[in-house]
């Protein structure tokens, strides 16, 4: 039996998701702002500052990420780019590994210099959304490298690039939030 639906089953799910998490990430950012809005200090006294230019550079690795996977996708149904579309494909998944691994060693260089989650709620806000968020990421590079090898389905594509691009458009929000108020 043909299927004439307009959008595929997994472009489908993963909206369903996007809108699930969309709502989950909204519940996050409006405690911490209510918490910050009541607090004398914010950041707490004794707390470290996060590193606003390193996270800045690392987050336009993570905007390159998402523009590429973009444009292989465009470039995904002509005849002739098949082999483009793949190294833009794996440039992109590597970008974003890139991305995880730099978090990473922010938040170890974080909790040496003594932010951690139980050293304040602004440490415990900081870990649980931008966690959060890399709980995101670390999950969607995971299903890039899984479909690599399966990109000939356009729907399956269409459904990681509808991941990624949520992956990759919440963080703006969430630097700006966490990091730059």
């Amino acid at each position: 039996m043909k299927n004439n639906s307009v959008i595929s089953s997994p472009v489908l799910g993963v909206i369903a998701f996007i809108f699930v998490e969309t709502m989950l990430f909204t519940s996050f950012i409006s405690a911490f702002w209510i918490v910050r809005s009541g607090a004398i200090n914010w950041p707490p006294m004794g707390q470290p500052r996060l590193p606003l230019l390193t996270t800045g550079f690392n987050s336009l690795i993570l905007l390159a990420s998402g523009f590429l996977l973009y444009t292989g996708y465009r470039l995904f149904s002509k005849r002739g780019f098949e082999e483009r579309v793949r190294k833009i494909y794996f440039t992109s998944l590597i970008l974003g590994i890139i991305f995880f691994l730099f978090q990473g060693y922010e938040w170890a260089r974080l909790i040496r210099f003594g932010l951690t989650m139980t050293s304040s709620i602004y440490g415990s806000f900081f870990y649980l959304i931008i966690g959060f968020h890399a709980v995101h990421v670390l999950a969607a590079l995971f299903i890039m490298a899984f479909f690599y090898k399966k990109l000939e389905k356009k729907g399956v594509f269409s459904a990681v690039l509808a991941l990624w691009l949520f992956v990759v458009g919440v963080w703006p929000i969430l630097y700006g939030l966490v990091y730059l108020k």
